[in-house]
């Protein structure tokens, strides 16, 4: 597959595949997964003979296996999926599955442009990661939140030092956690480790470490930052300036620390999900003053509107655009954009999406089980069955919309001022 900026942006419609129906020898088949550029509609089927495999715009596979799951399209365009055959566990990759196998694997993960895909994978009671087919030299008795750095040359998870023997407390409050990069292990253990994240670069990891029953820190390459909390969330990397942040937990009161110096003041009574501008100049987070009164504050200044629920926080590269969804009590969804909601509510909404310039922001939503985009705060003028993710052009000024209208997958290119 092209990049974005060579895709067909074309205005109009095409009809990529014309009947979603299910195969005359398939018993049954999944839902539809479609490729970033929309050309292609891939869904699991279970055949009517035994077995699994996957339809590509219409087309199976050649192979097929015991058991096949969690299927997605790489950035790139290539249809994964964890697949069994003779008891053993693999990815299937465009009709491919790996030469090496498993007694498990699971959590597929993508490098940015798709060149690069892992999975954690357990073998002989021992676990780690797997990078296009390649295992980690070195497994561990236990390993969980892989992750992989945006290039695809590094990855890491939490990992199980020391084997700890049932009910033995003073073994565990001593710590046998850390961290493994690349299959090496930190040289520091913790009573526990979670969210490892990596910097810009792939160069530095950074993860939440709770180093006694009662005190939390963040770890960079293993070292802990010299203050200690009563808790903290998961550390990310300033893509500008390569400084940690992390929400941070002072007296009762979260706040943000950045490597290790308060940055906002703790006043707040949650304060998570840390979202970075390109340059890192400006920081965004949803926040609670007050119990169940969430908002989103911009470089610690809030936005007047508050909700029960507040999730999917995104920013513009630029900085100029932050927008999320806000919900009473996970109904009546709203799409909020620089402290403002959209007219309307919504049965279901979903993350919205900032072109890359320009500033546009869309967002799929759902209402009496028809689907259609929320445009700059317009509603689309047509509904679906279902419609994916949408993607703005290079230059922001088209829309690509992915759907099925009337049991046939459909590519759609809007220009945004006429969505």
């Amino acid at each position: 597959m092209h990049p974005p900026a060579l895709w067909d942006w074309e205005s109009g419609q095409r009809v990529v595949l014309a009947s979603m129906e299910r195969p005359e020898n398939a018993a049954w088949i999944e839902e539809p997964h479609v490729s970033p550029d929309g050309e292609t509609v891939a869904a699991l089927v279970s055949l009517e003979e035994g077995g699994l495999t996957a339809v590509i715009n219409g087309t199976p596979w050649t192979n097929t296996f015991e058991k096949a799951w969690l299927p997605r399209f790489s950035p790139d365009g290539r249809f994964t999926a964890i697949v069994q055959q003779d008891g053993m566990w693999t990815l299937a990759i465009d009709d491919e599955p790996w030469e090496e196998t498993f007694d498990f694997l699971w959590g597929t993960q993508f490098s940015q442009e798709g060149d690069v895909i892992a999975a954690c994978i357990q073998s002989g009671g021992e676990y780690g990661i797997c990078l296009n087919g390649a295992t980690w030299d070195t497994l561990f008795e236990n390993a969980s939140q892989c992750i992989l750095s945006a290039d695809g040359k590094a990855s890491a998870a939490v990992v199980q030092l020391e084997s700890l023997k049932p009910a033995d407390l003073e073994a565990f409050q001593k710590g046998v956690f850390g961290v493994a990069v690349n299959g090496q292990r930190w040289d520091a253990q913790f009573v526990n480790a979670w969210t490892p994240a990596f910097d810009a670069q792939g160069q530095h990891v950074a993860a939440q470490v709770r180093t006694s029953l009662y005190d939390y820190s963040i770890a960079v390459d293993g070292v802990k930052w010299n203050e200690s909390y009563s808790c903290v969330w998961e550390p990310r990397f300033n893509p500008a300036s390569g400084k940690v942040v992390a929400p941070v937990r002072v007296k009762g009161a979260w706040g943000m620390a950045q490597d290790g110096q308060i940055i906002w003041e703790p006043k707040f009574t949650q304060c998570w999900h840390q979202v970075f501008s390109q340059d890192g100049k400006n920081i965004a987070a949803i926040v609670a003053q007050d119990f169940g009164a969430f908002t989103v504050a911009v470089n610690a200044k809030l936005w007047n509107v508050t909700f029960p629920v507040v999730t999917d926080l995104v920013i513009s590269r630029d900085g100029e655009r932050v927008a999320a969804l806000g919900s009473n009590n996970n109904a009546d969804w709203q799409i909020i954009v620089d402290g403002r909601t959209w007219a309307g509510t919504w049965d279901m909404a979903w993350k919205p999406v900032i072109s890359a310039t320009g500033g546009n922001v869309a967002a799929k939503v759902e209402k009496g089980k028809r689907q259609t985009l929320v445009v700059n705060g317009r509603t689309f003028a047509r509904e679906f069955d279902q419609v994916f993710e949408p993607t703005f052009s290079p230059d922001g000024n088209k829309l690509l919309i992915r759907a099925i209208d009337k049991g046939s997958f459909v590519r759609i290119v809007a220009e945004v001022g006429k969505a």
